[in-house]
């Protein structure tokens, strides 16, 4: 049988370690709403909040700093905001008819009122199997086409060495049918910044980053997770009851039980108690035998490079609009360490991709193949370097973290001290 991780890492995260215009509208057709993200109780800022216009399908999420920025065009006439995350209550915010910065939102922690909540026994197993018997009632009917935000990082050590960005559209045939085949991703544009030092001398590619929601939408692709096959591989176990958009949901656990040739997952799935579908998934390659992990993610190296996994996780979330759920937001971590024989120390690279869908709507007609990112590709092979602060115009996007930022002005001083020395 097919590795599931390989399902998923040798056709889409192959590691290459080696040695070395869409027209926008103008800004006064929009507003654009910008602020941050709390827990109520204890202040901590919340990242991957879903951030969403009530009716539509249009959103972003919290970065890592708990901070959002949202643009919708004035002809929408949009009066309120949606804030949605796990464990807390649903938090609606009135919007004017003008830009508005510093907002900030509070989110209550949800109360677990057991009295409310559907009691269900048996086998979490069995509850898992059920929502995959209702994915074609719970899911996108109709093929979709999405607009989507895109970036991935790479970073030595602490210090950032690539990043690329990318406005993405991504085709999306009916769930009835779970088959990506004819799902595929389009780069309307993006931009990319390269370290330029020469210490930098181990490339870091990620292969196939913007095809990411093709590949790690669960629900569709259940060669990588769900795969009727797969799941007498893994126990499940029914851990707790947690709350997301106001619904309490399964917390289901899922470890590996048998000894396999290939590196299995381990995780949480969030299965909404009353539709039973998923609602998100929090997923991590096993890393108990370090041999198979190395195998189901590396795909060329240096010879003479030692390279150890460390981590490599996921995030998956879907949204409800119309009455179908979507996939939302995805997010992958891979961290590694490598080092050359004779060396000392060894060096850690950390690799993180995400994509949040910032509007969905009925597809007339797909990508095709000549169009579409291949799997075979790198993002920052395709894009320019960063230039026009105004990239994006109004393009919803994952507004960068602070660290990120900082990062962005390094290189670019880098870069352009860089071409002064090359003239």
């Amino acid at each position: 049988m097919k590795s599931p991780a390989t399902s998923l890492f040798v056709v889409f995260l192959a590691l290459l370690l080696s040695v070395p215009a869409f027209s926008q509208e103008n800004n006064n057709d929009y507003i654009t709403l910008e602020g941050s993200v709390r827990d109520k109780d204890s202040r901590r800022k919340l990242e991957f909040v879903h951030v969403t216009v009530p009716g539509t399908s249009i959103g972003t999420v919290t970065n890592n700093d708990g901070e959002f920025m949202l643009k919708v065009k004035k002809t929408d006439n949009v009066n309120k905001i949606m804030f949605s995350h796990i464990g807390y209550k649903n938090t609606p915010f009135v919007v004017d008819t003008v830009n508005m910065s510093d907002i900030n939102i509070y989110l209550t922690p949800a109360s677990k009122n057991l009295s409310e909540v559907i009691i269900r026994g048996g086998d979490a197993r069995l509850i898992v199997e059920e929502a995959l018997q209702l994915v074609r009632n719970n899911y996108a009917q109709t093929s979709t086409l999405q607009t989507g935000f895109y970036r991935e990082t790479a970073q030595k050590r602490k210090r950032y060495i690539n990043i690329s960005e990318a406005v993405i559209n991504t085709y999306k045939t009916s769930y009835s049918n779970n088959n990506i085949l004819r799902d595929r991703v389009r780069v309307l544009k993006g931009r990319k910044l390269l370290s330029p030092k020469t210490s930098d001398t181990l490339a870091v590619k990620l292969l196939g980053g913007p095809t990411l929601p093709v590949f790690l939408d669960i629900v569709k692709n259940p060669d990588l997770l769900l795969d009727p096959e797969i799941l007498p591989y893994y126990k499940f176990d029914i851990k707790e009851i947690a709350w997301l958009n106001e619904r309490p949901h399964f917390v289901i656990a899922f470890r590996p039980q048998v000894e396999l040739p290939f590196a299995l997952y381990k995780g949480l799935l969030y299965i909404d108690q009353e539709k039973m579908s998923f609602s998100r998934a929090e997923f991590s390659l096993d890393m108990e035998d370090i041999l198979k992990a190395t195998q189901a993610i590396l795909h060329k190296k240096p010879f003479g490079l030692r390279f150890k996994p460390v981590e490599v996780s996921f995030l998956v979330t879907y949204q409800e609009n119309n009455g179908f759920l979507h996939l939302n937001y995805v997010r992958n971590v891979i961290r590694f360490k490598c080092d050359w024989k004779r060396r000392l120390f060894s060096t850690t690279y950390t690799i993180v991709s995400e994509m949040v869908a910032t509007d969905n709507m009925v597809a007339n007609e797909g990508i095709s193949y000549k169009d579409s990112f291949k799997k075979s590709h790198s993002l920052s092979d395709e894009v320019n370097n960063f230039e026009d602060e105004d990239f994006w115009g109004d393009y919803n996007i994952i507004e960068p973290t602070e660290s990120l930022e900082n990062a962005v002005e390094k290189l670019r001083k880098l870069n352009l001290k860089n071409l002064e020395k090359q003239k």
